[in-house]
C-alpha cells in the first residue's frame, strides 16, 4: 500500500514522470490504447530505473504473465475505475490504498514465490497483491485489520475465482498461527517487524517488509531465515507505506 519514495530514486526520469503525468489525467486515462499493457511497460522502466538497488533488472516471464492475468479494475473503487492501469497507488477508502503496480510486483519477485508456496500476506487491502501472488502458484493467507476492506477483498476473490486465497480480519501483528509455518511473507504496511511473522516464517524462508529505519523513514527489507533458523536482512529500496496498525 505504497509508493516508490521519488526523492531517493533519482534514476526515475523526467520523461518517465511525464507519462506518468498524462496517464493520470482524465483524458490520457480514457484515451490510451490497451492500459493494462501501458502499465507493464512502466512497470518494466521502472525495474531498469531501479536494478542498481534492488538488484531486479526485469521481470520474470512467469511474473509479467500474473501481472496481466489479474484485472488491476476489479479491485479499485468504481470512481477509481479508469486509473486502474496508470503506476501510482489508489485510495480504496479506510485511509488505505491499492499499491502501486511497480510495488507490487517487485516484492512478489524478492519473495522468489513458487508454484505450491504458502505465503502470509499482512494487509490484504484490496487483495491485489493476494490475486498476484495466486496467480504465482502460491496458496495465500492473507490478514486485514480493517474489517470492511477484508469482507470485500474477501467476496471479491472469491468472486474471481481465486480459491487458493483465505482472507480473514484481524491484527496482522500476530499472523496467522493455525497456518503457521509459511514459506514467504509479506507484509503491505511499513513500521517495525512484528516478532510473531519471524517466528512463524519457515526454515529456509523470506519476509519482505517496509521496515522503519527512522521516524518518517521507510526501506523495503528482505528477511531471510537458514535452514539453521538464523535469521539476516537485506535493505533494497526507500518506499512510503501506510503505517502498521494493531498492536505494534
Amino acid at each position: 500500500m505504497m509508493n516508490m519514495k521519488s526523492r531517493h530514486v533519482t534514476a526515475v526520469t523526467t520523461v518517465l514522470a511525464a507519462l506518468l503525468a498524462l496517464a493520470v489525467s482524465p483524458a490520457g486515462a480514457q484515451t490510451a490504447p490497451n492500459r493494462q499493457d501501458r502499465m507493464l511497460e512502466e512497470i518494466a522502466a521502472d525495474y531498469r530505473a531501479t536494478g542498481y538497488l534492488t538488484g531486479r533488472h526485469r521481470m520474470s516471464a512467469a511474473l509479467k504473465a500474473a501481472l496481466a492475468r489479474v484485472p488491476r479494475h476489479a479491485f479499485v473503487p468504481d470512481a477509481m475505475v479508469e486509473y486502474a492501469y496508470v503506476n501510482r497507488p489508489l485510495s480504496i477508502g479506510h485511509g488505505q490504498t491499492i499499491s502501486q503496480p511497480f510495488i507490487v510486483a517487485l516484492m512478489s519477485d524478492l519473495l522468489d514465490v513458487e508454484p505450491g508456496c504458502s505465503v502470509l500476506e499482512i494487509g490484504t487491502g484490496s487483495g491485489y497483491q493476494a490475486a498476484v501472488l495466486a496467480e504465482l502458484g502460491a496458496s495465500v493467507y492473507s490478514v486485514e485489520i480493517v474489517v470492511p476492506l477484508a469482507e470485500q477483498a474477501a467476496s471479491r476473490l472469491r468472486e474471481l475465482g481465486y480459491s487458493n486465497v483465505e482472507v480473514k480480519a484481524g491484527d496482522g501483528n500476530y499472523g496467522w498461527p493455525e497456518a503457521a509455518p509459511f514459506d514467504r511473507i509479506i507484509v503491505t504496511a511499513g513500521g517495525r517487524l512484528p516478532p510473531a511473522l519471524l517466528d512463524q516464517l519457515a526454515a529456509g524462508g523470506k519476509l519482505i517488509i517496509p521496515l522503519e529505519s527512522a521516524p518518517g523513514e521507510q526501506v523495503l527489507t528482505v528477511f531471510e531465515k537458514s535452514p539453521d533458523g538464523e535469521v539476516s536482512q537485506r535493505a533494497v529500496l526507500p518506499v512510503r507505506f501506510v503505517p502498521i496498525t494493531g498492536d505494534t
